[in-house]
């Protein structure tokens, strides 16, 4: 039997990108494939925490799509969709100093979001 419970995940989040998560302007969260994101999905909540701070943000996931790497994300989902305030190029370029080459070979993450009102 699969458990299909949705599920709060906790995940830090750059003050740059949380801003824009919180304006409701991110809906799109890129991540690496990393194991512990293997079973997100859609209808789960996750936590974004300034890290070192209480600031929290809640959003729902509305869709988790997985790509080869972070060019083929920003093609599938759209630059605007990720980061509408920076070009694709600075987008890329900001994603690989955040995962190098080794994380990116893992896959790339696109989470699709919306702000959260169930939770605080």
């Amino acid at each position: 039997m699969t458990d299909t419970t949705a599920r709060v995940h906790e995940l830090n989040l750059y003050r740059k990108y949380f801003d824009l998560v919180a304006a409701g302007t991110k809906t799109i969260e890129v991540r690496v494939k990393y194991p512990h994101l293997e079973g997100l999905a859609a209808g789960d909540t996750i936590r974004f925490r300034i890290k070192g701070t209480d600031e929290t943000c809640t959003v729902q996931v509305l869709r988790v799509s997985e790509y080869p790497n972070f060019e083929a994300l920003l093609d599938g989902e759209g630059p605007t969709n990720v980061n509408p305030t920076t070009t694709r190029h600075e987008q890329l370029v900001n994603i690989r100093a955040i995962y190098g080459p080794d994380k990116e070979a893992l896959g790339a993450l696109a989470i699709e979001i919306e702000l959260s009102r169930a939770l605080p």
